[in-house]
């Protein structure tokens, strides 16, 4: 697979494009609480925390969290935008997280997993860092449960090119309970609309989705050629929302 370089792509626009609704982030609140240890504060990790879309609203949340990420330019934006208090952002990887054992109550791994080199080392690392009992909680595709996105259907082969950038779920089963971990709860999440078709338009033209790296600029052009005439019709209905699963595990 090749791999995106957020130091030199993505990283300008990535907040931008990639910004969730309050709508949006509350729902995934809703989702991260039913899933997390009960007590409040939690320690929490955001590994591949990116631009921060997340780690603010899960210290409001549950509690202090630091965030993960290798790339330089991700982590100096997530700096520049940072307000809470609780959050920090530390270079590191999930096969290198620079924390203390046992310090975390929680991970997650937010569309980051597929990005990850050394996968059974990112699995024990992960599994050093979060005490046990602990949780993890893994938002991602899987290549052989891939869920239905709109607008990847006018694009050539797009179902297709998404679903080899990500791991079969058995594979990432068997990754985490090979490295001390249980499987909790897998199940599917319905991100709520991200506002009208034109709105999700103008963000896709930015291209901060992984499969964009993927197609020919002729795919690209032909499918942004077929999503703008798809759009045309009602660009001011809401977009779908989009679906998601995620996946559970506790430190053993």
């Amino acid at each position: 697979m090749r791999r995106t370089n957020y130091d030199t792509e993505q990283y300008q626009d990535y907040a931008r494009g990639r910004a969730l609704t309050e709508e949006q982030m509350g729902a995934w609140i809703g989702a991260f609480s039913a899933l997390l240890p009960k007590g409040r504060p939690l320690a929490g990790l955001d590994v591949g925390s990116g631009t921060g879309r997340f780690a603010p609203s899960l210290a409001a949340a549950f509690g202090p969290v630091t965030g993960i990420e290798p790339s330089v330019r991700m982590r100096e934006v997530a700096l520049s935008q940072s307000q809470h208090p609780d959050v920090r952002y530390l270079a590191g990887s999930a096969e290198d997280i620079p924390v203390p054992t046992a310090s975390a109550d929680y991970a997650v791994m937010l569309l980051s997993w597929h990005h990850v080199q050394d996968k059974p080392k990112a699995a024990r690392e992960l599994a050093r860092a979060v005490r046990p009992g602990g949780r993890l909680i893994i938002r991602s595709g899987y290549g052989d449960q891939m869920p239905w996105i709109w607008w990847l259907e006018h694009f050539p082969n797009g179902f297709e090119k998404d679903a080899v950038l990500f791991p079969p779920l058995h594979e990432v089963i068997e990754t985490f309970t090979s490295a001390g971990w249980r499987v909790r709860t897998f199940g599917p999440f319905s991100e709520p609309s991200p506002g009208t078709y034109r709105e999700m338009l103008d963000r896709l033209r930015l291209r901060t989705h992984t499969i964009f790296g993927h197609f020919t600029p002729e795919e690209t052009a032909t499918g942004f050629e077929r999503l703008e005439r798809a759009v045309a019709a009602d660009p001011d209905a809401p977009a779908p929302a989009e679906p998601a699963t995620l996946l559970s595990f506790e430190r053993r």
